[in-house]
């Protein structure tokens, strides 16, 4: 089990799949980590990054890659950018199918906490999640 944080915290998630959405944002709930917001596209994330601070994020960078890219860096760039309600140092992990040593480099330039690559387990991004508090 994830470790439960002091405070429960608002994370984001950004993640096309729904199931695994809805998954880890009720078993966070549960656990009393804090709330998990869902955004199922880049533009609900964006809306949200707006609206409210958060203390985390895990971003699926497959989410709302566009024009033959395989990666959309835009949610970072706008958070690390201090173009969002969130303080622009905040942990951020992503999400991705294949890690090449070139997206790491970016990622790394990013300041990415943590790189999750597909599949795996909800537990994973819980454990994300804990990390963050």
């Amino acid at each position: 089990m994830p470790e439960r944080p002091r405070n429960p915290i608002d994370m984001l998630l950004v993640e096309e799949q729904p199931l695994l959405r809805k998954t880890v944002s009720m078993t966070a709930r549960s656990l009393g980590m804090g709330t998990v917001h869902e955004a199922a596209s880049a533009e609900a994330a964006e809306k949200l990054l707006r609206e409210r601070s958060f203390q985390g994020a895990v971003i699926s960078l497959e989410c709302g890659a566009f024009g033959g890219a395989a990666h959309n860096f835009t949610l970072l760039d706008r958070v690390r950018g201090g173009m969002s309600a969130s303080r622009a140092t905040i942990p951020i992990a992503v999400m991705v199918d294949h890690p090449t040593a070139a997206l790491l480099q970016e990622l790394r330039s990013r300041d990415i906490s943590r790189v999750i690559v597909k599949p795996f387990r909800a537990k994973v991004l819980l454990d994300t999640f804990a990390s963050f508090g």
